[in-house]
């Protein structure tokens, strides 16, 4: 196994944990890190889009299952698991899209990654929400009679704290990604001064 090969796989195992952590209670004491470990897995993983995006896909389905399933509740007749529900794959897309897209508007350049990081997530959030919201609203039976304006409203209602929580996790995923750096050529230049 190649050390790129393992790279990959331990970032996958640390954004999946980290769903899996999270997604069990959607507004609870930590919040839902779904949303941006989409984002980070299009970023980090973006070569790796045929099997990383649907095992984070499975994985979503499974952690919801599981939390539905554990209330007592029958997984196929809850609220949340409407024809809307599968808006969530065109959903979770545009996150990996965003951050797949930021890997290559600046590759091998940081200072370029950086200044296009919050228009990649601002972006990546809009159209995400636009389709899982938008899947909710329109295609559930929660909302009785829906009008372009009640889906504006709701929208505009939940866009702010999922921006707000992608964005947090984002930030402390870069606060992380800069001290592997750091750490990593402090490493590289100590073994370089003990081989000199």
């Amino acid at each position: 196994m190649t050390s790129n090969t393992r790279s990959r796989l331990a970032i996958f195992a640390a954004l999946a944990l980290l769903m899996a952590a999270t997604r069990m209670n959607h507004f609870g004491l930590v919040p839902d890190a779904s949303w941006a470990v989409f984002a980070l897995g299009g970023f980090y993983l973006a070569g790796s889009v045929r099997w990383a995006f649907p095992a984070l896909m499975v994985l979503a389905v499974a952690v919801d299952y599981v939390v539905i399933t554990g209330t007592g509740a029958s997984f196929w007749s809850h609220y949340c698991v409407s024809p809307g529900y599968w808006m969530l794959l065109p959903a979770h897309f545009a996150l990996w899209a965003a951050g797949a897209g930021l890997r290559r508007f600046g590759q091998d350049k940081p200072l370029r990654q950086l200044a296009g990081l919050a228009p990649a997530v601002l972006l990546g959030v809009a159209v995400c929400h636009l389709f899982a919201q938008g899947g909710f609203y329109w295609l559930s039976d929660a909302v009785a009679n829906p009008t372009v304006a009640g889906w504006a409203k709701n929208y505009a209602d939940w866009f702010m704290p999922y921006l707000g929580t992608t964005a947090l996790y984002v930030g402390l995923a870069v606060l992380v990604h800069v001290l592997v750096k750091l750490v990593s050529r402090a490493g590289a230049a100590s073994a370089g001064k003990l081989a000199g």
